[in-house]
């Protein structure tokens, strides 16, 4: 718990919505997200965050009863998806996605961005889900795919200044492209005269995937709506970026304050998306 409160906030009050018996399993899925994607922060040359993540790939592949053993998450995530039945091969395609963040190599393609955001954030979505409600879980795989896209893109975009400065691109190539930049121009300085409509793009790009997820929303049932409760502050940070200066948010982030985030929560929460 004090581990998704301090890195994942968001992630750590939609929990509070849940279950008090599903919580724990749901607050070791978060934990996880955010241990991984805090890799490449702790590390100075991927090979050695390439072999931490080859380290939880082994540790979720193994059948041992004792895998993980002595490493608090791991435990805590190992018996999650014991008890809950979790799908191994989500984690390895989640763990596979993430050696991307690892590397500064430019994100080549929409399509990829999509799939990038599909096996990790829409992943994670899905997983919480599962936990939830098995049985009203697979219904709601392509509406977690939406959800997921929306929710990464609008995180990528909100890390832009920090991505930035380590010299990683998650805006595709052929979006760069289609608005006359490239990866080393948006790296590069003030992100050059074409890196606005670039970021504009991406928001477009989000705005589309949390549209799609809006149109089917309605039909999220009570027992999976913690799962896809963070798109509602999702949405919130899209409504922000649409009426700032696309360029701005090369240097800065939206943010929305503390009390916002439990309102917004707190009302989606009570009313769903109808």
């Amino acid at each position: 718990m004090d581990t998704v409160r301090a890195a994942d906030h968001d992630r750590y009050l939609s929990a509070l919505y849940a279950p008090a018996e599903k919580r724990d399993a749901l607050l070791a899925l978060y934990a996880f997200n955010a241990e991984i994607a805090g890799v490449r922060d702790r590390i100075r040359e991927a090979l050695p965050g390439e072999v931490r993540l080859q380290w939880w790939r082994d540790v979720i592949k193994s059948d041992a009863p004792d895998a993980g053993a002595g490493h608090p998450l791991a435990e805590a995530l190992m018996t999650a998806i014991r008890q809950h039945k979790l799908p191994r091969q989500a984690f390895d395609n989640y763990l596979e996605a993430r050696i991307f963040d690892l590397y500064d190599d430019p994100m080549p393609s929409r399509t990829d961005l999509e799939g990038y955001c599909g096996e990790t954030a829409s992943a994670l979505i899905q997983l919480a889900a599962l936990v939830l409600d098995p049985i009203e879980a697979p219904r709601f795989a392509e509406l977690a795919g939406h959800a997921g896209c929306a929710q990464a893109i609008t995180g990528l975009l909100l890390l832009l200044p920090q991505h930035r400065a380590r010299g990683q691109c998650y805006v595709p190539e052929d979006i760069l492209a289609a608005v006359g930049s490239s990866p080393h121009d948006f790296l590069a300085g003030k992100g050059g005269p074409a890196a606005g409509r670039a970021v504009a793009a991406m928001i477009a790009l989000a705005q589309e995937h949390m549209a799609a997820f809006e149109r089917g929303a309605a039909r999220i049932p009570d027992s999976l709506r913690p799962a896809f409760l963070p798109l509602a502050l999702t949405k919130a940070y899209l409504t922000s970026m649409g009426n700032r200066d696309s360029v701005a948010l090369l240097s800065g982030p939206v943010r929305l304050s503390a009390l916002k985030r439990h309102w917004l929560l707190f009302r989606r929460a009570g009313r769903g998306w109808v």
